[in-house]
Formats: structure tokens, C-alpha cells, sequence
């Protein structure tokens, strides 16, 4: 079993779950490239497609052919590129909070968290956690904790920052004009749809029921329309971040399926 985190975050976002899986499944958490303690890619290649190249040379390396994948947010689209790739590879997918098409509610939201301070550096891991608590209001505070914790590296002055890649935040980058990002966003909207019509592998789409990012009807679509062997949890008392807001939710709703006889 793959564990990807989402962006922003890095492989203790699986702490709470994956000792749950464990006994069943040979369990591996990975910090994505340009995240956590992986390296930052000098080249700054941060496309889907690249980070599923990841996917697939991690897999090659341990000696991996058949597996389940479980995705969240960012991690959710390398999942479903990868496995568009391998559909006979999967036994199993989970896709936590994400689809083909993104709520434009969402997208603002956090175009708005990241711009409000590309380069932010903070006094201590509790004030990082406090702005995480501004931005997950749902989120309990032991996961809070945790995301600080592992996310932050200390600089030499004694003060904190951020250990993604900050060319992730934008620093550094120059955005190409709304009608590019528009059709780049089309294109792959469009692969990731392609890419779960050709999985036959159980597939279970899992939303927090307050979530801004992935919508009943795109989940409804997924299941309806699109996948083969689709199935769709909704936990609640959960927004996007479903694992941080309600881990006993999201764990039953994902043991149940990976689990079951």
C-alpha cells in the first residue's frame, strides 16, 4: 500500500492511519519530491506527470508490481496518473478529496493561503501550528501539531521555515497568462478522466462532507459514470483535509475498504 500525501504536507500525514493497515498491508509513506525531507528538483519539474514518474520509479526499486494506491489532494491526481498508466498494476485505489475537476471555491482558497506569505518563517513549531489551525478550522489539534512538526526545518537563526521547495509557493516563478493555466487545466482534467474510465480495480472516492475542493456532483460523477468498480464514503465533520479533521472517520471509511474480506 502507497501512501501520498497532498501538497503542502509530507508522510507523517499517514501517522493516525497507517498502523491501522499495517498487520494487512506492507505499508509505504513517501515525502513527494520538492516536499518533507525529499530533495527539491533543481530543474523544478512539479507536474503530475513527473511526480507519477516518481511513483513509478519508486515502485521499481522495491520491487512492487501490484498495489493500492491512496491518494490525498495533489497525491490523489498522481494516483489516478499513475494508475491511467497501470491500470493492471492496481489492485486497489482511494481517492481522498479530489477528482478530475477542482472546485473553483477551493482553488481561491488556497491561492489565497499561499500568497498571503510565499516565504513565511515563523518563531516556533506552536505559532506555525496556530496559522494551521486559521487554515484547517476543523482540524484537531494533535494532527495540527504533528503537520508543524515535520513540515518546518530550523534555520540557523534559530527560527523556523517551510521545507517544501519554495518554488511551489510561486517564489521565484512566473506565471504564464490565465488563458495558458486555463488550457493546461483542461488538458489534464481531461486525462484524469481518461485515466479512471480505464481502471477496473475497486476505486473508492472518499469527501469530507464539507468540502471545498472536491464537489458532490464531481464525486457523484466518478462513481456514477466513470469508474467501473466505484464506490464513494462521505465523512463528516470533515472539509478537504479529511484525515486531519476527522481521522476516526476517515478510518473507518478506508479500512472498510481496503479491509474487507
Amino acid at each position: 500500500m502507497l501512501l501520498l500525501h497532498g501538497f503542502g504536507n509530507e508522510a507523517h500525514l499517514w501517522d493516525d492511519f497507517a498502523p491501522l493497515v499495517a498487520p494487512s498491508y506492507r505499508v509505504i509513506a513517501v515525502d513527494q519530491r520538492g516536499h518533507g525531507d525529499s530533495d527539491h528538483d533543481p530543474e523544478r519539474r512539479y507536474d503530475t506527470e513527473d511526480m507519477a514518474d516518481d511513483v513509478e520509479a519508486l515502485t521499481e526499486a522495491l520491487g512492487i508490481d501490484r498495489l493500492v494506491v491512496i491518494g490525498f489532494s495533489m497525491g490523489g491526481r498522481v494516483a489516478t496518473t499513475f494508475a491511467g498508466r497501470h491500470p493492471d498494476r492496481m489492485a486497489g485505489l482511494v481517492l481522498v478529496d479530489i477528482g478530475p475537476e477542482v472546485d473553483p471555491r477551493g482553488s481561491t482558497r488556497i491561492q489565497s493561503e499561499v500568497s498571503e506569505d510565499r516565504t513565511p518563517r515563523f518563531e516556533s513549531i506552536e505559532q506555525y501550528a496556530q496559522l494551521l489551525s486559521l487554515n484547517y478550522p476543523a482540524g484537531q489539534r494533535e494532527a495540527l501539531l504533528r503537520m508543524a512538526r515535520y513540515g518546518l526545518r530550523e534555520g540557523e537563526d534559530g527560527r523556523f521555515e517551510l521545507k517544501i521547495d519554495p518554488v511551489l509557493r510561486g517564489v521565484g516563478v512566473d506565471e504564464p497568462p490565465a488563458d495558458v493555466l486555463a488550457a493546461l487545466e483542461a488538458k489534464r482534467t481531461k486525462s484524469m478522466w481518461e485515466a479512471l474510465g480505464r481502471l477496473p480495480c475497486p476505486t473508492l472516492v472518499v469527501r469530507g462532507a464539507a468540502s471545498d475542493i472536491l464537489s458532490p456532483e464531481i464525486a457523484e460523477k466518478m462513481v456514477d459514470e466513470v469508474l467501473k468498480n466505484g464506490h464513494l464514503e462521505v465523512v463528516a465533520q470533515a472539509a478537504h483535509s479529511v484525515a486531519t479533521d476527522n481521522p476516526e472517520g476517515f478510518a473507518k471509511a478506508v479500512c472498510d475498504f481496503v479491509l474487507a474480506d
